[in-house]
């Protein structure tokens, strides 16, 4: 991965370079202590895989940079700053960052964050080498004019990431047992419809849990490996909450945010989290509260429109 810096403070830049460096996450192709060196440059922005732009600089801001940069840029923005204003950090992720770090840095949190950003990086390389796979094979198949035989299925997991990706969590823990979630209920309702009944949230984490670890595998085994499965897809869920609230903060006609959060999310509980934020009182009980069994079934309903 090809790395630029952003800062005006040149020992945080140089503190950041060795993190990336030193942890072999890639090359730090460049460095400026302003946004402003990003303007006009679009042989540069076509070289850059992952920016780190600093908020506050003394000519142009990195709200102003990103505004600027964000047509012509392909790459993933990380924002750092040790401002913690709401309304700012919802003002950046509607411009399209990937996450916003708040300074002093935290070396494991940076690590962790890069590691995030990689990985969506592939996915999205992933789906752009599919996508030209599929376009291929549907330029032959015209050409060739050959009777279908039937409709060929759609892959749900592929539907999953995108709606996960819409949701601000693809690159979360919880998202890969997400997938696997969705990929056993588009199985099994071949079988069983579930118009009139949603398996329990328990008869899922378990039939997922059992796929995953496949061997003989004891009770106490199982059973923590389920608890373990439901949190983490909690934390997913609610990091899509507080995506979705961050982007109804900014513009409440978001279309993502008129899309998903009144279909994954009680208004109620997305009301109280923009609540929450404004006050600056960060977490609050919502957590406990979150209806897992609502965001599994809608998610699911969602991929089926798509297939």
């Amino acid at each position: 991965m090809r790395f630029y810096i952003i800062d005006d403070d040149e020992v945080f830049r140089s503190m950041l370079a060795e993190i990336i460096e030193d942890n072999d996450l890639g090359e730090v192709i460049g460095e400026a202590e302003d946004g402003i060196v990003l303007n006009d440059q679009s042989s540069l922005l076509q070289q850059i895989d992952i920016l780190f732009i600093d908020l506050l600089m003394p000519i142009q801001d990195g709200i102003e940079t990103v505004r600027k940069i964000k047509d012509t840029f392909k790459g993933k923005i990380i924002m750092m700053s040790q401002v913690e204003t709401k309304d700012l950090i919802g003002k950046a992720y509607s411009l399209g960052i990937e996450y916003y770090i708040t300074k002093p840095l935290n070396r494991m949190e940076v690590l962790m964050v890069i590691q995030k950003v990689i990985e969506r990086i592939h996915v999205q390389q992933s789906m752009e080498k599919i996508q030209e796979s599929l376009n291929t094979v549907l330029n032959i198949g015209n050409q060739q004019k050959t009777p279908a035989s039937g409709k060929k299925e759609s892959d749900p997991a592929e539907a999953c990431r995108f709606l996960l990706r819409e949701l601000g969590i693809l690159g979360e823990s919880g998202s890969k047992d997400l997938i696997e979630i969705i990929n056993y209920l588009h199985q099994t309702e071949k079988s069983t419809m579930y118009e009139q009944h949603f398996p329990s949230l328990k008869e899922i984490f378990e039939k997922i849990t059992v796929r995953k670890l496949g061997s003989p595998f004891s009770e106490d085994v199982l059973q923590k490996e389920m608890k373990a499965a439901e949190q983490r897809v909690r934390r997913a869920i609610y990091q899509s909450l507080n995506h979705l609230t961050s982007l109804g903060m900014v513009d409440f006609f978001n279309p993502k945010f008129e899309n998903y959060a009144s279909k994954f999310f009680d208004f109620s509980m997305v009301h109280q989290r923009m609540r929450d934020i404004e006050k600056g009182t960060g977490k609050s009980s919502t957590p406990s509260r979150i209806n897992v069994k609502k965001f599994i079934q809608m998610l699911y309903y969602e991929v089926k429109q798509t297939l």
